[in-house]
């Protein structure tokens, strides 16, 4: 396909189906946990697609982005969590530059949340609690081998799984160190609403010395 007949497949190709839900600005309220909370719920009662799962986007100490998505794993007064292991690239860039950007996106709604803030690791209960609540096979593919490096081939990756069960046979309770849960505390929060005429709601949420304050903004 030439360029130009891609742009034109691109543009035609439709943006939202269905009823998309009102946003009244005026009625939100104080703290984006509050909203988010509210957000969350509506996109898990509506049966949206993976309501849970949001882009993760962190960047090396010279500016050199990367995301990836996951799942958000709990919400608190405190902001946002997940988990992962810290030896990956993604723990790599944290324990260097401990700002992180966040993205939830509900195609069925139009809806979109965009969270910054500083991150930082939670309590090691925490983490632990969260690595022995993974099924069997997310636990096993999690120490099989150094996340993000060269595989040689699909069947080391199955012979390392199989290690790893064995691993959890003998000591069900086993937790590898490198397993951390991440807190991320906003600083700023964007809830985006879409429209049917190509409208757009813009709430921006920003952090005033102990509160929050609220502002539209221009699409």
């Amino acid at each position: 396909m030439t360029e130009t007949s891609w742009r034109d497949t691109l543009r035609a190709l439709p943006v939202f189906s269905g009823d998309l839900p009102d946003f009244d600005t005026a009625a939100a309220p104080q703290t984006p946990v509050e909203l988010l909370e509210e957000w969350v719920r509506t996109a898990i009662d509506s049966d949206v697609s993976q309501p849970h799962v949001m882009t993760l986007s962190t960047a090396t100490t010279d500016g050199a982005p990367s995301a990836r998505s996951l799942i958000l794993k709990d919400i608190t007064d405190e902001g946002l969590w997940f988990a992962s292991l810290d030896s990956g690239p993604k723990g790599r860039e944290i324990a260097t530059n401990p700002r992180a950007a966040l993205t939830l996106y509900w195609r069925e709604q139009g809806r979109q949340i965009r969270v910054s803030g500083s991150i930082e690791k939670g309590p090691r209960e925490v983490s632990e609690r969260d690595f022995l609540a993974r099924k069997p096979g997310a636990r096993a593919a999690a120490i099989a081998g150094p996340q993000s490096e060269v595989l040689a081939s699909k069947e080391k990756f199955s012979q390392r799984v199989e290690e790893a069960k064995a691993i959890f046979e003998f000591r069900p309770d086993f937790v590898p160190d490198e397993w951390t849960a991440y807190l991320v505390r906003p600083e700023s929060v964007e809830f985006w609403q879409a429209s049917r005429d190509r409208d757009q709601i813009r709430l921006r949420y920003s952090r005033d010395g102990g509160g929050w304050a609220k502002n539209l903004l221009w699409p």
